[in-house]
């Protein structure tokens, strides 16, 4: 079967203009760094916060529980990263997964970085980390047809299954 391709030609007006305010230092605040001292809340999507790092919900998420892992600190790639906030970033995306398969029961998860703007970094300036519960089958055709995402729970629900799986490592959930 060969590769099949879908044409998204709008997305290069908002790639040329990302690119060019990015490398013209225009694109405003950082909205990760906004968030980095703020306390864990469902308001404001952060799940936990240790010395050097935190974790917030995706508020963009491609599903349930998406979540994102980051240094306190406003540096773009791992080189930059010392020796601590290095074993603390791994520490939290090991606390988030398990607090991820504790509130989801995932089939499986996606863990990963996109490293620069053109590997798909939304917010390249800021390095983080996504994790994202999977099961079998949650793909479908509306993102691809329809450009649109359905996600099947808040964002608050969402913030809310996570911090308690966070304080519960165990992952008991009466439910299951």
């Amino acid at each position: 079967m060969g590769l099949s391709q879908l044409w998204a030609a709008w997305r290069n007006d908002y790639v040329v203009k990302a690119t060019a305010d990015e490398r013209t230092g225009e694109s405003g605040g950082c909205v990760f760094c906004a968030l980095s001292d703020l306390d864990p809340a469902a308001e404001n999507g952060v799940l936990v916060r240790s010395t050097s790092t935190f974790a917030v919900l995706n508020a963009y998420p491609y599903g349930s529980g998406h979540s994102l892992i980051l240094p306190r600190r406003h540096v773009a790639s791992l080189s930059d990263l010392t020796a601590q906030e290095r074993a603390e970033l791994f520490e939290l995306l090991y606390e988030v997964t398990t607090a991820l398969d504790g509130a989801y029961h995932p089939d499986g998860l996606n863990v990963g970085a996109n490293l620069g703007r053109a590997a798909g970094a939304g917010i390249p300036a800021h390095l983080h980390l996504h994790a994202l519960p999977r099961w079998s089958g949650d793909t479908n055709f509306m993102t691809a047809i329809a450009e649109t995402r359905v996600i099947p729970e808040s964002l608050e629900v969402a913030w809310g299954k996570i911090t308690s799986a966070l304080t519960n490592p165990a992952g008991k959930d009466p439910l299951h």
